[in-house]
């Protein structure tokens, strides 16, 4: 993969870095915004998925007569009669996060899992006669959790072919260096399933079009991705599947891949020759979507008596399903983030009865920042140092893991900045000695990391007759701010509002897009379409030169004419240059495929096999934060408030700080819930999801959440892209857990090493 890495230089002024409200805000909370499942093809029916009672065993029976007279049911699916699928390309090396083929065999892996379909006229109907298939099982032995009896576990070595796919990392003699440090801490901090939650609910419509080629409308992250794992199961063609998905309302990865359900809409619409809707039902989001992993992380650090680390050990044990792994990458962090000469990480897997996991909003970071830096600040506690200078103490000029420098690291200002936001000075380090009536007030901060992920991308920006400019693209908007970023950049080229610039996204059909998610798609897609803004600007001028006898280095395009750059009052509007020009559009394509063959190209669609590592250049490239978090316990009561978050973050260069500043709050309070409220609580005699809806997995609601103040402490980053940006979406999700934990027990003097915080573990 080859990216132009020259920097592109913004003039004075530039809508790019300039705070602009979301382009699709008002269309969303007027309701113009077309999310998929209200795309309705005609003569569309609707699917209602059946779903296992059992967590493991076998089908012995299914009775489906009941449900088959029931009014307007066209078809019922089990897999006595479903069609065969073939297997997909599994994430990361494709989009598909569970192997699972649904309908395929009568074993049952996990409780909810699909083993039936009713089809029918009316999603009343659908539900209705689904109700009525009556299903009967042979149970077998199961897990319902890592620490159930008759759990065991494996690692990299156990792991075959894919043992690469398992990060353990070592430098150095970890184990000899913690034997020989003279301050030693083995701590264990532990964090449950956790639930995506997008209000939008996943769903699938299918139609088959009479050339046997399949359009599905899909709340995607990933159109070429999504696209490929449908290519996959019925054995097509990419060019015979088209995916739309012009808006996507929350994903928080769970929408990045595609999951088993999605292929039973698509089997049922070629089955009836009709187009099939299934949405799913918010109970079977908890069931049928890959959350979050359980995890047990133990960290052990040793120290010499000033706070210098001279040892980490990180060993994480995560659970996934009896069909697949998944590593949750929680050590990353702890490979690179403190200057420690002596570091091991290893990772184990438990095998449970549940549906695989898979990535959630920081995957890996999110979890491995609430173990190491709550470890860190118990350290800074047993060691009597502020938590700030322990973290300055081990600050990492370069990345220890790879030698390499980093390309931009203002973390020590970030440090600064928010701790002078949130008068951190102030701080009485005692625990418990900081109150407010019968309230304990905490202070705590925590830092974090992320890293920055850059993909091979394409796009096409087009100027039509009419004048008007507009951008294509099969990237996502899933609430991030894609359609209004892309204006912003077509609008730095071409000098005009960027409300006028038209953005088209979500279509399988448009430019090669990477996926929303990972924090990659602006750093990767923001650069390709500013170079095709520039190739379409640069004809115009062409045209225009030629139309007026002038050099087109004397020409500029602004405010949607081609001028003189020394006579700013003449020139010709963009629909007079293609009009006299005898042209109906000039067109800009640009892409970062360089270098890769046709042959890959192919290979690696709709997956991550072209991604760019941080670490792959000359420099490693990372966003950093610093947050801080107030807590007020009752003393009686043991109830946990968050009073204020301050964070202060270093993301490189901000092409929009009123979405990124969005993004970054609405990760904090994604933190907060993982930090106080959520829990996945699994029925261990029953082997199923105990609270598998929003009344009883508890998010976080307005009452929850106080101020929230995000400052921006970075400056352009030109190793990350051509324009200076690195990742921003998983950034407010690492370190917020551990500052609110650190924050409990500053205020209580107990630490809760397992997640969530609850009143309960206070008293």
């Amino acid at each position: 993969m080859s990216i132009d890495e020259r920097p592109i230089e913004l003039a004075p002024g530039s809508p790019i870095g300039r705070p602009t409200s979301r382009r699709d805000a008002r269309d969303k909370v007027t309701g113009a915004a077309r999310y998929v499942a209200e795309f309705r093809p005609e003569g569309m029916l609707h699917a209602v998925l059946v779903t296992s009672t059992v967590p493991a065993g076998t089908i012995s029976a299914i009775d489906t007569t009941r449900a088959e007279a029931m009014p307007g049911v066209r078809l019922v699916l089990t897999h006595h009669n479903s069609a065969t699928l073939a297997p997909p390309p599994l994430y990361p090396f494709g989009a598909a996060f569970q192997s699972l083929l649904p309908l395929q065999d009568d074993k049952i892996r996990f409780s909810g899992q699909a083993v039936g379909l009713v089809v029918a006229d009316t999603i009343e109907q659908a539900t209705d006669a689904a109700a009525r298939v009556r299903v009967d099982y042979h149970t077998a032995a199961f897990v319902p959790g890592a620490s159930a009896p008759g759990a065991t576990s494996y690692g990299a070595e156990d792991c075959g072919q894919i043992a690469e796919a398992v990060p353990n990392y070592a430098r150095g003699d970890a184990e000899a260096a913690l034997a020989a440090a003279p301050v030693t801490l083995d701590l264990t901090y532990t964090t449950p399933r956790q639930y995506h939650c997008a209000m939008e609910l996943h769903s699938t419509t299918a139609r088959w079009e009479d050339d046997g080629t399949l359009t599905v409308w899909e709340p995607t992250q990933w159109t070429a991705g999504t696209q490929t794992v449908f290519a996959a199961w019925f054995k097509l063609t990419l060019e015979q599947v088209h995916v739309i998905s012009p808006y996507v309302g929350g994903g928080f990865g769970s929408k990045c891949g595609s999951h088993p359900h999605a292929a039973l809409a698509a089997m049922a619409a070629r089955e009836l020759g009709a187009p099939v809707q299934l949405v799913l039902t918010r109970p079977q989001h908890f069931t049928c979507v890959s959350p979050r992993p359980a995890t047990s992380n133990r960290v052990r650090l040793g120290a010499e008596r000033d706070g210098k680390l001279t040892a980490l050990t990180y060993d994480s044990v995560n659970e996934v399903s009896t069909d697949n792994l998944y590593v949750e990458p929680s050590g990353g962090l702890a490979t690179l983030y403190y200057d420690v000469p002596h570091v091991r990480v290893d990772y184990r897997f438990v095998p449970v009865n549940a549906v695989s996991p898979a990535s959630m909003r920081a995957p890996g970071e999110a979890v491995g920042s609430f173990a190491l830096e709550s470890a860190m600040d118990e350290l800074a506690a047993a060691l009597g140092l502020d938590p700030i200078e322990l973290r300055l103490r081990n600050y990492t000029e370069h990345d220890p893991a790879t030698g390499k420098p980093w390309s931009g690291k203002n973390l020590r200002r970030a440090y600064e900045a928010g701790a002078r936001a949130f008068g951190w000075h102030d701080r009485d380090p005692r625990p418990g000695s900081m109150r407010r009536g019968s309230e304990q007030i905490g202070w705590g901060m925590a830092g974090g990391s992320f890293p920055t992920y850059v993909h091979p991308c394409a796009a096409t920006v087009r100027v039509q007759a009419d004048g008007g400019v507009e951008v294509v693209s099969g990237g996502s908007d899933l609430g991030t701010g894609t359609y209004t970023l892309l204006a912003q950049t077509v609008a730095d080229v071409f000098g005009v509002d960027t409300d006028t610039v038209r953005v088209r996204l979500g279509d399988s059909s448009y430019p090669y897009a990477a996926c929303s998610g990972g924090s990659m798609l602006a750093g990767s897609l923001s650069p390709v379409v500013h170079q095709a803004a520039t190739i379409a600007r640069d004809e115009l001028l062409t045209l225009a030169a030629a139309l007026t006898g002038t050099n087109a280095g004397d020409l500029e395009v602004s405010g949607g004419r081609v001028r003189q750059t020394a006579q700013p009052g003449t020139g010709l509007s963009l629909a007079e240059v293609l009009d006299r020009s005898g042209r109906t559009v000039v067109e800009g394509a640009y892409d970062t495929f360089t270098g890769v063959s046709a042959e890959d190209q192919a290979k690696f669609h709709g997956t991550l096999g072209l991604i760019r590592m941080p670490t792959a250049g000359p420099y490693s490239v990372y966003s950093w934060s610093a947050v801080f978090a107030e807590v007020a316990v009752d003393e009686d009561l043991g109830t946990i408030r968050l009073k204020r978050l301050v964070g202060a973050y270093d993301c490189g260069r901000v092409l929009n700080p009123t979405t990124a500043r969005s993004q970054l709050m609405g990760a904090m309070v994604m933190a907060t819930g993982a930090a106080l409220l959520e829990a996945g609580v699994v029925d261990p005699a029953m082997g199923r999801l105990a609270n598998p809806n929003l009344a009883e997995y508890m998010l976080p609601v307005n009452a929850d959440i106080p101020d929230i103040e995000v400052l921006f402490v970075g400056e352009p980053d030109p190793h990350a892209n051509p324009l200076g940006s690195r990742g921003i979406g998983e950034m407010g999700m690492t370190a917020t857990i551990a500052a609110i934990a650190n924050a409990v027990c500053h205020a209580t003097g107990k630490r809760v090493r397992d997640l969530p915080i609850l009143m309960e573990k206070m008293l």
